[in-house]
């Protein structure tokens, strides 16, 4: 497919690089990218050999400065529920997605542009970059899950002070709190995404689909019953020849062949 508001290009085998392509907009959400950023999850999808879809900013100012408050402003109810609908069933293919799904935040991550990078596996940031859900300031919520995913993520104190203050936060205040999980100068923000994947590149494949699997699914079960479902699917890893040529090359003392 053809992106208007995407550049698309594929570093190396198992990975893709997306890079939303609205910079003179500071890479704002509207309907038009949200529909191709779904799209494109879905095609990375349907391409076994892609394991990892890494996500960033084009330009230096933002990694994406929120949703289009322009097009929001001539919203109805029933336009903005669809609206958030379509962001959170977006942002959800990106939490739920077989590929591992990295942000790489090079800039202002602000309002659906935090809530996209917290749909993300993980997030790696510049120290230049500044995070928050605005939202409160324009008499408005966090529609694209941000509600739900950051409590999750750092606690439901924390994310009562992000969504109630409406300030932004620094890159290093992220990490301290464990939104971003790794930090690094703006020039070298790609080469620590790219060591992260190398190693994430090296292990199982299907070990490291299945580890989000349940450390995704894990999260709405009580513990009993996760524990059960991190049983099953360890157990299950047995039957595979991954799992043989993992424990095999570390008795042989070589790297596996996976």
């Amino acid at each position: 497919m053809n992106y208007q508001f995407l550049k698309i290009e594929k570093p190396k085998v198992g990975l893709v690089l997306v890079k939303i392509n609205r910079p003179q907009a500071l890479n704002a959400l509207n309907v038009d990218l949200l529909r191709e950023l779904e799209n494109c999850i879905s095609e990375a999808e349907n391409d076994p050999a892609n394991r990892i879809l890494v996500l960033t900013g084009e330009g230096e100012k933002a990694f994406v400065a929120g949703a289009d408050i322009a097009a929001m402003k001539e919203y109805d109810q029933p336009r903005a529920e669809d609206f958030s609908e379509l962001g959170q069933s977006v942002f959800n293919k990106f939490d739920q997605s077989r590929l591992i799904t990295i942000a790489a935040i090079n800039g202002f991550a602000l309002g659906g542009g935090m809530e996209l990078a917290l749909s993300c596996d993980l997030r790696i940031g510049s120290n230049k970059a500044k995070l928050g859900l605005p939202e409160v300031s324009l008499g408005l919520i966090p529609g694209f899950g941000g509600t739900q995913r950051l409590g999750r993520l750092v606690g439901v104190g924390r994310a009562m002070e992000i969504i109630l203050s409406g300030d932004m936060i620094s890159a290093e205040e992220a990490y301290r709190i464990g939104i971003i999980n790794r930090i690094s100068e703006p020039e070298a923000l790609m080469d620590t995404v790219w060591k992260l994947t190398d190693s994430i590149l090296s292990r199982g494949p299907i070990a490291i689909q299945e580890a989000k699997r349940i450390i995704k699914n894990g999260i709405a079960l009580s513990p009993v019953e996760g524990f059960r479902i991190e049983k099953l699917a360890f157990a299950g890893l047995f039957s595979g020849k991954e799992s043989k040529e993992g424990l095999g090359a570390f008795l042989e003392k070589r790297k596996p062949n996976f």
